[in-house]
């Protein structure tokens, strides 16, 4: 018997001390994502049309909420945090140079959930304007409860609001594996940006085509694509972005290929 099943099978022989470590445990669990299955190409279009409002659940912005306070008050107290220092290394540098022009970085995030991003760029000192906004109304209430004097909107990262060039920089935060129609949604982004656009967070496959899958987020089933490298960063150079810089956040293996969560980002090509 291995170390773990002898120590799974001890708890089990406790129910009180099982129950208690499940309580313990369970808010401290870094994963979100569960029950993953593969789409087959003939239900992608269903899938994505039947769960295309799944991350307005009321449910979800409390659920997500109460993990960001605990990662938002260790990164406080000085701990890494790779997602939230990745963006920050990457807007840094544009911010610098922009307030040596005497005027501050504006920055719009696509998918801001409860605006958590604001705050981990005060801890670190990030001087920009910020301003997010998301599909879900939940969610914004909630960030406009945290943040009340911060910009928020309803938005459709589809078809967004905001004018042509509108912010230095559109961070597109993590959002765009869950929408199908994500080409829309990145030449919007590029559309509203005036130099830059950052796609936060974003899975990335090596050799196979670009990939569908449902899962379960918070409870709430939902789709998750895992795009072709190749193939999304062709998509960006059609939509007239090209990318300046990557990092790269996780890599392992999926399905017999190279998979990884990388940030790309992405410079404005003027015409």
């Amino acid at each position: 018997m291995t170390i773990s099943g002898a120590i799974r099978g001890f708890v089990d022989r406790y129910p009180g001390l099982k129950a208690f470590l499940k309580a313990v445990v369970r808010p401290f669990r870094a994963e979100t994502s569960t029950d993953y299955k593969h789409l087959a190409s003939g239900d992608i279009e269903s899938a994505s049309h039947r769960l295309r409002d799944a991350w307005q659940a009321a449910e979800i912005p409390g659920r997500q909420r109460d993990g960001v306070d605990r990662q938002l008050a260790a990164y406080r107290d000085g701990a890494a945090d790779l997602g939230f220092d990745v963006l920050i290394d990457m807007l840094r540098p544009l911010a610098e140079r922009r307030a040596a022009d005497g005027v501050a970085l504006t920055v719009l995030e696509v998918g801001c959930s409860s605006g958590y991003y604001s705050e981990a760029f005060a801890i670190k000192g990030l001087q920009v304007v910020y301003s997010g906004c998301d599909y879900s109304q939940a969610f914004i209430e909630m960030a406009r409860r945290h943040y009340p004097t911060l910009a928020f909107q309803v938005q459709d990262a589809t078809n967004l609001g905001y004018g042509n060039d509108e912010f230095d920089v559109v961070v597109s935060g993590c959002c765009l594996l869950h929408i199908g129609n994500f080409e829309a949604a990145i030449s919007e982004a590029a559309r509203v940006a005036g130099s830059y656009v950052v796609f936060h967070r974003t899975p990335v496959l090596h050799r196979r085509p670009t990939t569908y899958y449902t899962k379960r987020a918070y409870g709430v089933e939902t789709v998750e694509i895992h795009f072709n490298e190749q193939q999304l960063v062709a998509l960006l150079t059609r939509h007239g972005l090209r990318i300046i810089g990557i990092a790269t956040l996780h890599v392992g293996w999926q399905e017999a290929d190279a998979f990884a969560i990388k940030s790309f980002l992405c410079e404005k090509v003027r015409k």
